[in-house]
């Protein structure tokens, strides 16, 4: 299977709603279903290379099939804009995942749940995590995200992230995105143009842009140090009352994430198990085999 069916997802927000995008990979009927969201400036085909590893590792190991949704988090991707910048937060995130969760429950019951998150999508994971959700998440995979996120990586991201930019081909729009992805660690020029081909869209006068809304920056700029704290403080509550098995990928030159913080996940809460990719930052792109084979791992998706 090359390609994932394209879905969608009608959720609500205090403008009317919004639909959210989602892609599948995968037997549909699967009981067995592992959520793949990405972070903050990315979307749900990142996840493209691991999905569909994991979908035939299953089948090559005669385990039960597995289903792979990887959904475009609002703003991002193929999913709704949001009327209300400012509604561009976790709570509206975590929302719009139970609704799908919820959804995806009723087509079909879900005897297995997983999560991988990168970065934002590993906060959406320990938000939904916590709660008590129709169908507990089993294994969690946190890709280099954790309660602590350093103010210097806040204020790095109120740098860049909404500033676009106008590209002629998807090899200049990669090239720009290169510049700020360094962190992701080593690539291919075919594994990075297979990332970033998603990464834009089309516009009407011609060239190439960046595929989320702008206005996703907005809450971002806003977010001052002491409310940064605050957010802190409150994620590990959180984290703390969280049930699943947990796995923490941890890139080992990432800026955003401390050791002292991983040392500290590792010593509370869920006490994550830590797999450490040296030689990249913030964050692994689960694209490469050693990546990929850290995750089926840990989901038990293997020969």
């Amino acid at each position: 299977m090359s390609e994932p069916t394209l879905d969608f997802v009608q959720c609500p927000d205090a403008q009317g709603g919004h639909r959210m995008a989602y892609w599948s990979w995968g037997d549909p009927a699967a009981a067995h279903v592992v959520f793949c969201v990405h972070g903050l400036t990315r979307q749900g085909r990142d996840f493209d290379v691991l999905a569909q590893a994991l979908v035939a590792s299953a089948q090559a190991a005669n385990l039960p099939p597995i289903r792979v949704i990887c959904p475009d988090v609002v703003g991002r991707g193929k999913s709704d804009w949001l009327k209300d910048p400012m509604a561009y937060q976790f709570a509206q995130y975590a929302g719009d995942m139970a609704v799908l969760l919820q959804t995806l429950n009723a087509q079909r019951p879900i005897e297995r749940l997983d999560w991988v998150g990168t970065s934002m999508g590993g906060v959406i994971g320990m938000l939904l995590a916590a709660q008590g959700l129709p169908v507990p998440i089993r294994h969690l995979v946190l890709n280099d995200i954790g309660p602590v996120v350093s103010w210097s990586s806040i204020l790095n991201m109120k740098k860049y992230v909404g500033q676009f930019g106008q590209f002629q081909t998807l090899q200049e729009a990669a090239d720009a995105m290169w510049e700020l992805s360094k962190p992701f660690g080593p690539h291919t020029n075919e594994q990075w143009l297979a990332l970033s081909k998603h990464m834009v869209r089309s516009l009407e006068a011609g060239g190439l842009t960046l595929h989320y809304d702008p206005a996703i920056g907005e809450p971002v700029r806003a977010v001052t140090q002491e409310q940064a704290q605050a957010g802190e403080a409150t994620l590990w509550q959180v984290y703390d009352v969280i049930q699943s098995k947990t796995l923490l990928i941890h890139g080992a030159e990432s800026e955003l994430l401390s050791p002292a913080a991983v040392t500290e996940m590792s010593q509370r809460g869920p006490r994550v198990q830590v797999a450490t990719v040296e030689g990249v930052g913030h964050a692994p792109t689960l694209v490469h085999n050693d990546q990929i084979d850290i995750v089926r791992t840990f989901l038990g998706v293997h020969a």
